[in-house]
C-alpha cells in the first residue's frame, strides 16, 4: 500500500500507555505492515534491525498490540484496511479486463487475454490507442443547442457599403451559407444582368432573405417586380448622381 487512513483520535486512545520508544515502535510497525501487506515476522530480531528499534520495545508493542499467530504477528485494524485495499486493486484489474475485452475481443469467458490464453492485468493506459479528440472537430455550441458557425474570408468589394455588408454577412451566417468570392462573383455577375449593381442585389437579398441573387427573379414575370424600400433608396441615389433631374420611379414599374 502507498498510503493508510491514519485516525489520530484511535490512536492517541490506544497508544497513551506507551513509552517514546515503543511509541515510535509501533508507528515503524505499522508502516512496514502496510508497506508489504503482511503481518510482522515472528523474528524480532529481524524486524528491530530493519526498523532501527530496538529489540526490546518491539517485542513490548507486540506482545501489547498484536496477535500472534503462525504466519506472524497481526493487527486486526490493518488487516481490515489491507484487506478493503486489495478488494479495490482487484475490482479495478476486473474493470480493465472488461474493457480491454470491448476494444481487442475476448475469449469465451468474457476476459481478455493475449494470444496465449492467458488472462491480461490491468491496463497501464486502456485508451492509449484511441486517437486524441480535438477541438477543430467539434461543433461551436451555444447553450444547449449546436450550431455552426459559417467563416467568411471575402473581403467587402468597394463598391459595396460597410451598412449592407455587414446585413449581408448576417443573413449568410444565419443561412449557415459562407460567404466566398465565387458566390459574390456571380451574384455580380447576375446583378449586372439586370441591369443594377452588385450593392443593389445585396440590398434584395437582404430585403428578401435570398442567399443568392440571379437575375431572371426581376424580369420576365407577369407581375411588376416589386422593388424594396432599402433598394429604391440605393437607385435613387445612384440615378441623381447621373442626373441633376429627380428620377421617376414610376417609369420602371
Amino acid at each position: 500500500m502507498h498510503h493508510f487512513p491514519f485516525h489520530i483520535g484511535d490512536y492517541l486512545a490506544a497508544t497513551s500507555h506507551l513509552s517514546n520508544d515503543e511509541d515510535l515502535a509501533f508507528r515503524r510497525i505499522l508502516d512496514m505492515y502496510y508497506h508489504t501487506e503482511l503481518p510482522i515476522p515472528l523474528d524480532t530480531k529481524w524486524v528491530a534491525k530493519r526498523l532501527r528499534v530496538s529489540v526490546e520495545a518491539i517485542e513490548s508493542v507486540l506482545q501489547d498490540l498484536f496477535a500472534k499467530h503462525d504466519d506472524g504477528y497481526h493487527h486486526k485494524r490493518c488487516d481490515e484496511e489491507i484487506a478493503k485495499y486489495q478488494s479495490f486493486i482487484v475490482s479495478g484489474k476486473k474493470g480493465a479486463a472488461v474493457r480491454w475485452s470491448k476494444e481487442k475481443g475476448s475469449d469465451s469467458t468474457g476476459v481478455a487475454s493475449g494470444g496465449d490464453g492467458e488472462a491480461i492485468g490491468c491496463l497501464s493506459n486502456p485508451n492509449s490507442n484511441r486517437e486524441p479528440r480535438t477541438k477543430n472537430r467539434e461543433p461551436i455550441t451555444t447553450g444547449t443547442s449546436k450550431t455552426i458557425v459559417a467563416r467568411s474570408d471575402c473581403i467587402r468589394p468597394e463598391t459595396v457599403s460597410e451598412q449592407v455588408w455587414s446585413d449581408f454577412q448576417t443573413l449568410r451566417r444565419a443561412k449557415k451559407a459562407p460567404i466566398t468570392n465565387s458566390a459574390i462573383s456571380k451574384i455580380d455577375k447576375e446583378a449586372g444582368k439586370a441591369g443594377i449593381s452588385l450593392e443593389v442585389a445585396l440590398t434584395e437579398c437582404c430585403a428578401r432573405g435570398w442567399t443568392g441573387f440571379k437575375a431572371d427573379w426581376m424580369q420576365g414575370k407577369a407581375e411588376p417586380f416589386d422593388l424594396g424600400a432599402a433598394t429604391q433608396r440605393i437607385l435613387q441615389r445612384e440615378l441623381e448622381k447621373e442626373s441633376t433631374n429627380p428620377w421617376d420611379l414610376e417609369a420602371i414599374k
